[in-house]
Order: C-alpha cells, then sequence, then structure tokens
C-alpha cells in the first residue's frame, strides 16, 4: 500500500482497493485491474516504465504466494499461543472464549464440558458470586495425605504433568459462571445487582429490596438456580419471589424490611404460612432441573442428558463415544448423542459431517449423499440422532461412517420425570395415536440448539 501510494500516486482508499484485490488470489482475483493505473503512476513520477512494471509484477507475486503464506504465519502463531493457554490455563481460556460469545464453532456448552473435562472446576451462576462476565475464583486445595482436599473436580493425566502433582495441593482457579449466561437477563440489571451485593444477599427479598431490580428479572435469575448460596433452588426461589410486588422505590431501600409474615399469620413451630407452603413443595427431579438448565442457560453443570437415558440405550446395544476409541475398526455399531453441529462443506461434494456428544465425549459421523437423502428428516433436524454405522479410526482420528440414521429426540422430553437413580416406570400409552410433533413447541421440551455450517 506505502508502495502504491507513493511510488504510483494512488489514493489511500485506492491502496486498500488494492490490498483487498491482492486477499482474493489471482486466479478469482482481480489484481490485474490495476497494472496500468499503477504503471502510468510510477512513470509519472519519473519511474522507468521497466522498474514500474516489475513491481506491480512483485505486487501480484506476493498476491499469490506471500500474502497467504503471512497470514498462515500469521494463523500459526495464533494457535500456538492459544494453544498454550489451554495447556496451562484451560480456567483462562474457557473464560475468555464464555466471554466472547457468541462467535466461533462450539456452544458455551461445549466449552464447558471441555474445560471441565481438563480439570477445571466450573461453578454455577449465582447471584451472591456471579457478576456480568464469567470469573476465576482462587481456592485452596490441601494436599490428598491429609485427608481433606478442596471442593473441585479431579485434575486429568495431562494437566497433572504441567501444573504439578495433585496430591501436593496449591492454589487453584475455578470458572464461575457469569449472569451474561441467563438468557433474557440485561447487563445493567447485573451490575445493579453486583453494586448493592456489598456482603452478600440472605434470601431472596433482600436481593429485591436493595438492587431495585423488577420481577422478571428476579424471576430470570431463579429460573437460572441462581439462588442457591441462599439455600432456595429454582422451584423454591419462585415460590419466594411470588410472595413480593414491586421493589421499594430508592429513598426506601435502605430502610428495614417489614416481617415477611405480615398479614400472612404465623403456623405451627412459629412458622410464617408462606415458610410451611415453600416446605410443602415438592422436590424437582435432577432431570427437570437439566430441562430447565438448557432452557435458562443452554447448559447444565448438573448431569448430561444422555445419562438419564444410558440404561435403556445401553440395553438396545448402543455403545458411548468413549467406546469408539477401542472398539474394533470396522465393526457395525450404534451410537446416540445430542447433535452440536452440523457441517457441509461446499468442497465436500455433498458429504455432511455431524458431531454428537454423549455424557462420556464427542463423535464424529460421516453422512454420504445418499443416506442424506434417505434420512434427511432426521439428519437435518433431530436434536438426539441414533446413528447406526461402520467404525473408522486413523490414531486419535474417529469416524462412523453412517448408512442408518434415526431420530431419538422424542425420548428426550422424559426427562422432567427422571431422577437419574432408578429406571423410571413404563410409560402410560394413550388410548388414541398422538401426532407427532417437532420438539421445542411444548414449554416442557428440553431445546437443545445444534450449530449447522456450510
Amino acid at each position: 500500500m506505502k508502495i502504491a501510494i507513493v511510488g504510483a500516486g494512488f489514493a489511500p482508499e485506492e491502496a486498500d482497493r488494492l490490498r483487498r484485490a491482492m486477499a482474493t488470489f489471482k486466479h478469482n482475483g482481480d489484481i490485474h485491474l490495476f497494472r496500468d493505473k499503477f504503471v502510468a503512476g510510477m512513470v509519472t513520477n519519473g519511474y522507468e516504465r521497466d522498474f514500474a512494471t516489475r513491481c506491480f509484477s512483485q505486487i501480484e507475486g506476493f498476491g499469490t504466494y506471500g500474502f497467504p503464506e503471512s497470514h498462515a504465519a500469521s494463523f500459526a502463531l495464533l494457535v500456538y499461543v492459544s494453544a498454550w493457554i489451554k495447556c496451562f490455563y484451560p480456567e483462562v481460556f474457557a473464560c475468555a472464549l464464555l466471554n466472547s460469545q457468541p462467535m466461533g464453532f462450539y456452544a458455551s456448552a461445549q466449552i464447558v464440558r471441555d474445560a471441565r473435562e481438563h480439570g477445571v472446576e466450573v461453578r454455577p451462576v449465582d447471584v451472591n458470586h456471579s457478576f456480568w462476565d464469567c470469573t476465576l475464583e482462587r481456592f485452596i486445595v490441601t494436599p490428598v495425605k491429609t485427608g481433606v482436599q478442596g471442593h473441585r473436580l479431579g485434575f486429568g493425566s495431562l494437566d497433572s504433568r504441567f501444573r504439578g502433582n495433585d496430591d501436593e495441593g496449591g492454589e487453584r482457579w475455578a470458572l464461575r459462571l457469569g449472569m451474561r449466561q441467563i438468557k433474557g437477563f440485561a447487563e445493567t440489571d447485573a451490575e445493579r445487582l453486583v453494586a448493592a451485593r456489598e456482603g452478600g444477599y440472605p434470601d431472596p427479598r433482600e436481593l429485591w429490596r436493595r438492587s431495585g431490580l423488577g420481577r422478571a428479572a428476579l424471576e430470570r435469575l431463579a429460573e437460572a438456580d441462581a439462588f442457591r448460596s441462599t439455600g432456595l433452588d429454582r422451584r423454591r426461589a419462585l415460590w419466594a419471589l411470588k410472595a413480593l410486588g414491586e421493589p421499594p422505590l430508592p429513598l426506601f431501600a435502605r430502610q428495614e424490611p417489614s416481617p415477611p409474615n405480615r398479614g400472612r399469620g404465623r403456623g405451627e413451630g412459629g412458622l410464617s404460612t408462606e415458610a410451611q407452603a415453600m416446605a410443602l413443595l415438592p422436590e424437582m427431579p435432577l432431570g427437570e432441573h437439566v430441562v430447565e438448565d438448557y432452557a435458562s442457560l443452554s447448559l447444565t453443570l448438573k448431569r448430561h442428558p444422555l445419562a438419564f437415558l444410558r440404561r435403556e440405550l445401553a440395553s438396545e446395544g448402543l455403545v458411548t463415544a468413549a467406546d469408539l476409541a477401542d472398539l474394533p475398526v470396522d465393526r457395525r455399531l450404534a451410537i446416540a448423542g445430542v447433535v452440536l453441529i452440523r457441517q457441509r462443506p461446499g468442497s465436500a461434494n455433498g458429504v455432511v459431517f455431524i458431531t454428537i456428544e454423549d455424557e462420556t465425549g464427542i463423535a464424529n459421523l460421516i453422512v454420504w449423499p445418499q443416506i442424506l437423502e434417505r434420512f434427511r428428516r432426521a439428519a437435518l433436524g433431530a436434536t438426539l440422532l441414533r446413528c447406526t454405522g461402520k467404525l473408522q479410526r486413523e490414531e486419535s482420528v474417529i469416524h462412523v461412517v453412517a448408512d442408518r440414521l434415526d431420530d431419538l429426540t422424542p425420548r428426550l422430553n422424559t426427562l422432567r420425570e427422571r431422577t437419574g437413580e432408578a429406571e423410571p416406570g413404563p410409560l402410560r400409552k394413550p388410548p388414541f395415536a398422538l401426532p407427532e410433533r417437532m420438539p421445542g413447541y411444548d414449554v416442557r421440551d428440553i431445546v437443545i440448539t445444534s450449530r449447522n455450517f456450510r
């Protein structure tokens, strides 16, 4: 650009167009359209025509080789730095990615899953600990030999090589999810909550009184299960919020609140009728918590949805993603998982690559065009996909080449009643056939969004 501006008299915007033409490379670019103007400009400025022609030829040569080469070098440096951070500081890497969402290839749920697999303790969104962005929280791990350890997930073997032996204990950093993960929760509301937090909120009423948040914002916090530090799960937190009105005016926000049970009376044991009613609320099944986590946060730290279905999937002969590393190559098998990514590159001649996830990891599927046409609805529309096919493995690269695809999404809609502790009883069959419906059209459905690329 400097040569074009100084030597050939290009205006800055013309030099920028020349740079962009270089970026498209010679085989499909239009850099040649600048040749005459460039040479004429240099001749006008007193340079010989042969010298001007050679200068432009060098620019063309740089556009066909040097330009992509320099980009490759820059990309290599970015990859190296990113890999170094992910290897030595996986919690920092995951935190930065989450705070940069939406971006890139993977959703927040997959970033969190990968971080936990690499030994990072991920802590949930909480009104007394979270900020708008995801943050890191320092904690101390007591050596294992003392018999007391910090509350964390065990570090994997890869991380222990670089970060020290777990038996030695020491300082660690946990990843705290931020309120940015809550769907529909505004950053301004998060700032008000943090500003008024001071020593913490003992209960939803105090948060409501001091922060001035409206009912909608408070309910989004409860739906995200963010009141755990006050001793309330999402159901009890929502119940407590039902007793609140609109937040007090700023002038009265610092005054002592009126007794929570005023006008409601007291029951047995001196408890308010409101507290008694809350104590009678049934416990939410773990499966229902998982469904609500996905509805509010698009991820869960409690349990993977496939873990609830594993027993019945295993009884049908389905393997897990972790099994693929040890099974014989070319073996025909069946596997099921939540669809994360669908790719159909233009250079792949119609082949679709699908990434699915279960509670043990991810699996990559190859779907040839004829299989795609045969099972198009399942391939492109399923949230929970079953794939039957042949296993291919070359060192650490593992694929399943599909020959049959089935949509198992309706099974995800049974999660609300599952506790994860025992096999559920047989579901009552309706007296007539129900029409098949797409997931997401019922408020009770779990919706796990995939990312699709062409």
